[in-house]
């Protein structure tokens, strides 16, 4: 039985590149259904999964099997992703780091890699303010010095985007961030492509969403990106509070040393790693965060 990569998935259909090239498969994909018993099961076939299908006499097919899974994400639902691009802008909307730390701690718990891009560099200076430039290297400071890497990119210019690209050969990637931040234009840059994009709305600071279903657009390079809807806030229904502390990794090694065991780092003496706030070595808007994300999800523990 041929076995193949779902890049798209829409209206009940299941998109498949077969493993090798299949005769009569229009465009390179077998259009499949799911096999009844992944309802009863309570299973679903994501974007990204490798399955086995068995082909229709109507040159269609049906997926028979999920084969095992590296790494599954919920919200965009995709299957085994290893990279997580998160693309924040620059300009239009502002840099909004707590949206960047809400992302990172969904990653983390994920067990994907992080890729931080600041897009829109070509907007700096625009309104006539000097102090962009500092925007870039605090953020790269400071996102660096915990274990990101931090790519400066413009759609426009082309800045970063080949290097972005190269990141991506041979693995499934996934593009996400605030909606507006410059997702399909990098897309369009890198790629060729000519996915919609949109106008910022001025006026409500935000994006119209432009992208309306998941889909893995194919690189050169042996790489997958999935091109996700973009999104304006997470909620933090699928993470547990006592491992919130984990999803922020400078957090760690000062974690090990706290006095007492299953810290929260909030109230308790003998916490290291309030101390190391305190002292500077973790930085402030990292640890205020971390607290108002426990705030946030005691609050919603309390409403389920």
């Amino acid at each position: 039985m041929p076995e193949g990569l779902i890049v798209k998935a829409l209206s009940g259909y299941y998109y498949v590149k077969p493993t090798t090239a299949q005769a009569g498969a229009p465009d390179g994909y077998v259009q499949c259904r799911g096999r009844g018993i992944f309802k009863k099961r309570g299973e679903s076939p994501l974007v990204g999964d490798r399955v086995i299908y068995s082909p229709t006499e109507n040159g269609e097919g049906t997926v028979d099997e999920i084969l095992p899974r590296e790494t599954e994400l919920i919200r965009p639902p995709v299957a085994n992703a290893k990279l997580a691009v998160l693309l924040f802008s620059l300009r239009e909307p502002d840099l909004n780091l707590q949206l960047l730390d809400k992302f990172l701690v969904h990653i983390e718990h994920a067990g994907l890699r992080a890729l931080i891009c600041l897009t829109k560099e070509d907007l700096l200076g625009e309104d006539g303010t000097e102090e962009t430039p500092e925007i870039i290297s605090e953020v790269k400071a400071l996102y660096e010095s915990i274990g990101y890497d931090v790519i400066v990119t413009s759609s426009v210019t082309g800045m970063g985007t080949e290097e972005v690209k190269s990141r991506l050969a041979g693995e499934i990637s996934v593009f996400s961030g605030q909606s507006g931040v410059g997702k399909s234009s990098l897309l369009n840059a890198m790629l060729g492509l000519s996915l919609e994009t949109s106008e910022i709305s001025l006026r409500l600071g935000r994006g119209r969403h432009t992208t309306r279903h998941v889909e893995l657009i194919e690189l050169e390079n042996g790489g997958y990106v999935a091109d996700t809807p973009g999104f304006s806030q997470l909620d933090f229904l699928e993470l547990g509070v006592e491992e919130l502390s984990s999803c922020f990794r400078e957090f760690t090694d000062y974690a090990e040393g706290c006095k007492f065991r299953g810290c929260s780092h909030l109230h308790e003496p003998g916490c290291k790693v309030r101390e190391a706030a305190d002292q500077g070595e973790i930085a402030a808007s990292r640890y205020e965060h971390y607290v108002q994300f426990h705030e946030e999800m005691k609050e919603k523990k309390r409403r389920y």
